[in-house]
């Protein structure tokens, strides 16, 4: 017969077990608290919207000519003839949720989710094509309030894990409707004189997506890219008081920035303000949380003229960041020997476990095999539990760190271990 060869997994996704494994997943765990915690104290709604979606939800939201759209969305046709795809981000579901649900009448809307996102992209520390986010919303908000609420929320969250040292508020305003249009049109002019020294994939950016020529990374992009115009001398009134507000906001709440005037963002429903929070301690992957407003969005998803400004961290990310203890392995091992102690050490395990102990049961193997699991498992106290101990009513309590041991009755164990 031949052998079955099991398949291996998913390129980019993980499989997760105890150890070193399971630091991680209290990492993680610890992220999705914190954030579950600290947006209760903003006002901000638990949502949930589907793991997938119809195609059309992200193709008309992300633009049908970005990466994400092009090459990296998970994207199948169902058995009813559906076009439909996994989720590469939250904005767009809850979106469209906004205009299908009619959640309109809740304007404005507070909301924040977390949970997996799907990219074909190519691995690296920190980024997996089964990843997952955290996400925060203000919906139907065209204030600067609301983007101030927004940054104070990351802000705290931040802080708040642990993570904040090392870590900048990039910001950058990219203006109102008429500001942004003045600046594309100046930005296609200056590169338009440079197109000889600009790469191909910056080419066919040129009068596509122009803004985000300035964030290239192909270093024969960056002369032209580093001296092409700043959007300042194209804001107008309007868009340049929206933004010292925000500025003035975060002042007045303490939150420290940064003017970075090349972080954009390309599509064309972005307005206003740009935010991304940056560290040195990731390696090339240094953005842990980023945003921005999209106030043209719902109205491009065929709802009606909303504003709306969110941000979105990756809880991978985060957690890579997050500095808190070992796992502590159980406090106590129950060692039973023969078939009455593991019936008796049954009830005892459980009772333990009631009283808030954590302990581990050894189920084979003789009594040095049992002592040496105990001893690897981290436990500081082993319970030994056989025919004449429990004759006599009572259990061998063994300090795993001293070797000490005592006999202790066992209606007396769960006030015993649990003093020290």
């Amino acid at each position: 017969m031949a052998k079955i060869e099991t398949p291996r997994p998913v390129r980019g996704t993980q499989d997760m077990l105890g150890g070193t494994s399971e630091a991680f997943q209290e990492r993680f765990a610890h992220v999705v608290a914190t954030f579950d915690r600290v947006r209760r104290l903003y006002g901000f709604q638990r949502v949930e919207v589907p793991v997938f979606e119809s195609t059309a939800v992200f193709a008309r939201s992300l633009g049908e000519s970005t990466d994400v759209v092009s090459k990296e969305m998970y994207t199948f046709e169902d058995r009813g003839g559906d076009s439909i795809t996994l989720r590469p981000e939250f904005t767009a579901g809850i979106s469209r949720a906004y205009i299908t649900e009619g959640w309109q009448q809740y304007a404005p809307l507070k909301v924040a989710t977390h949970g997996p996102l799907f990219r074909y992209e190519r691995p690296q520390k920190g980024r997996f094509r089964q990843f997952h986010q955290l996400d925060a919303e203000v919906i139907g908000a065209g204030e600067p309030g609301a983007d101030v609420e927004l940054l104070v929320l990351a802000d705290q969250l931040l802080r708040e894990l642990g993570v904040s040292e090392g870590v900048t508020l990039n910001l950058n305003t990219l203006g109102d409707g008429p500001s942004r249009e003045a600046w594309r049109a100046a930005l296609i002019a200056h590169f338009e004189a440079h197109r000889d020294q600009l790469s191909e994939e910056s080419l066919d950016r040129l009068h596509r997506n122009p803004l985000r020529i300035l964030d290239s990374k192909d270093p024969r992009d960056r002369p032209v890219a580093d001296s092409a115009p700043d959007i300042d001398a194209y804001l107008t009134d309007e868009a340049r008081s929206f933004f010292e507000k925000v500025t003035a906001g975060l002042d007045a709440a303490g939150v420290a920035w940064e003017r970075n005037a090349r972080l954009v963002r390309g599509l064309d429903y972005y307005r206003h303000t740009a935010f991304e929070f940056i560290t040195d301690r990731l390696g090339a992957q240094g953005t842990v949380l980023g945003g921005g407003r999209y106030d043209g969005l719902i109205e491009n998803l065929g709802g009606p003229s909303t504003p709306a400004v969110g941000w979105a961290a990756g809880i991978e990310r985060l957690a890579m960041l997050v500095d808190m203890p070992e796992i502590a392995g159980p406090t106590v091992a129950v060692i039973p020997m023969g078939e009455a102690a593991e019936v008796r050490a049954t009830g005892i395990i459980a009772d333990l476990r009631r009283a808030g102990i954590a302990c581990d049961m050894g189920y084979r193997g003789n009594m040095k095999k049992r002592m040496q699991r105990a001893n690897a498992s981290g436990a500081a106290w082993a319970v030994i539990l056989g025919d004449d101990e429990l004759a006599r009513g009572e259990a061998a309590v063994r300090n795993l760190g001293t070797g000490e041991q005592e006999a202790v009755a066992l209606d007396a164990l769960i006030g015993k271990l649990a003093t020290r």
